[in-house]
Parts: C-alpha cells; structure tokens; sequence
C-alpha cells in the first residue's frame, strides 16, 4: 500500500529549515509557533524519524530531515506546476532575472533550478548584480525582475522605498568571522574582509568602523561573495554580512565590543513596469510567492 505524505506539512519543514526557527517560521506561514510545532511532529510521527533538532537559538535539520527536505522541494515544485497546467498557464518567452550576490547565496542554485522546473518552457537567463545598479536600471531595459538588497539605518525604513516593491525577506546584518578564528587583543587592529568599494554593504561596513573608531586593515578584497567565503575560511579577518549569506564555516561575532552595532537589510523585488508582457508579471508574482 501507498505512503501519502501531506504537501501541507512538507511546505511547513521547508519554511521551518528555510527560517532557521519555529518562531521565523510561524509569520511566513501565517500560524502560530505551537500550530507548526504540532505540524512538524505529526510529520515526524509519519515518517517515524526525528526531522528536526530543537534547541533554544534556533531549529536545525537531522539527516533524515535534510533528505526529506530535498524531496519536498520537488514534490511542492511538482504540485505548482500540476495546478498551473491544470489552468492552462504554461508561461513561455525569454525572461532575464537580475539578483544581488548577497540574497541567499547558498540557496540561488536550488532556487533557480526549482524556477526551471516549474516553468519548463520559460528561457532563463540570471545576471548577479550590486543592489545600487538594480535599483538605478529598475525602470530601463537591462533587466525583467530585479532584487535588491536595501540597509536599514539612519532613519531609513521599508516604507521610503517605491511603495510598489514587492518585500521578500528582512534579516540581519552580522560581523562574522571563520569559527577557529581568533579575534586580536583589545587595543590591536583587526583585520577586515571586504568586497569591492563599488558595493554598498561594504562601504557602509567600512564606513561604521570609522564612525566607531576602529582601528583595522583591509586585509583582503574579494571579487565577489564566493572569494569573501573563501577569504573567511582562511582565516584572514572579520566581515560584515546579512545572515542568510553567512557560510556554514563562520559565525557572529557577537561578545567583542570594538564592533558596533549593525542594522538590519530588506531584499525586495523591483515594481512591475509599463506594459510588460503578462507572463513576466506573473513570474514576479510566482517568485514572489516562492522567494519569501
């Protein structure tokens, strides 16, 4: 006899492994943190395997978690595209994604894998580009669907942005160093990772440590956010990154007190232009839907 699962409680250990908590969890899913609890034992109960490792910084995947959660994705991905053809909306054409480096690095390839195939007849064409230049071409042709990163601070809130842009996802921004990374004594420079001065992010991290009087060097410029990874795990210094693109081999910095505060960061989709063509908004609905 046949095992049925429940996508229902296959989308709610995705959210959950996603979030990183029951509690980030609960918002996106619009149930209380007891309500997807009760979701996630009754499907460990079905599987008959613990899924997920409590503990009170957060939630993390066992194995067979991780494994079931591979399978979910393309099971909730089957069942998008099954309802989407059953309405006849099989979305065709050439569509271009323009996306910052910093917006879950380590899930961009599953994401766009899952893009390709809930829209097997849509030609994708991912450009990674700084938030600054996603937001100056939101209005010219360069691009389809954008997303960028926005810093909070200084006064700056969501609500100043276009009122039409789509939010996906609010997280903090981290110092962060490799996990056998030994920070310097009080009194001694610290050593700093950056990206190009081109990005944002790291002229306001630079820009911070001045502001605070931080004595540090730029040991290293990274071309990119897979060199800055890199950088890290040589243990060449400290960082300053959003949480969801903090690399499984570092950590927050979070007891040193030379290192000031940092703000939190909002990822939107940029606002639907003039007269795009149907299919491009519904994919920005889609994304929208499967990005948060």
């Amino acid at each position: 006899m046949s095992r049925l699962l429940d996508l229902e409680l296959l989308n709610t250990l995705v959210v959950v492994a996603d979030a990183g908590s029951l509690s980030a969890a609960a918002p996106r899913l619009y149930r209380s943190q007891s309500a997807i609890s009760d979701q996630v034992r009754k499907l460990e109960q079905l599987c008959g395997v613990s899924l997920l490792v409590r503990a009170k910084t957060g939630t993390r995947l066992t194995p067979a978690g991780e494994r079931l959660v591979a399978h979910a994705q393309k099971l909730l991905s089957l069942s998008d595209a099954a309802w989407r053809d059953m309405q006849g909306a099989q979305l065709t054409g050439d569509l271009r994604l323009a996306i910052t480096d910093y917006f879950r690095p380590h899930a961009l390839p599953i994401i766009i894998r899952h893009i390709r195939e809930q829209f097997p007849q849509l030609r994708l064409h991912v450009g990674i580009r700084k938030s600054a230049w996603i937001e100056q071409e939101a209005n010219a042709a360069s691009f389809d669907i954008g997303v960028s990163m926005t810093i909070l601070h200084n006064g700056h809130s969501p609500n100043d942005a276009s009122p039409e842009r789509i939010k996906l996802r609010r997280e903090p921004l981290h110092w962060i160093a490799d996990k056998s990374f030994a920070l310097p004594p009080a009194g001694q420079t610290l050593g700093l990772i950056v990206l190009p001065d081109t990005c944002s992010l790291q002229r306001f991290a630079v820009h911070t440590l001045d502001a605070a009087g931080v004595a540090y060097n730029v040991e290293h410029t990274a071309s990119d956010i897979g060199g800055l990874h890199l950088a890290l795990a040589a243990g060449l210094g400290i960082a300053c990154l959003n949480a969801s693109a903090v690399p499984s081999t570092a950590m927050a910095v979070e007891d040193d007190p030379r290192l000031p505060a940092l703000p939190d960061v909002e990822f939107s989709l940029a606002p639907p232009r003039r007269q795009e063509p149907a299919f491009i908004s519904d994919v920005r609905d889609m994304l929208a839907a499967h990005l948060r």
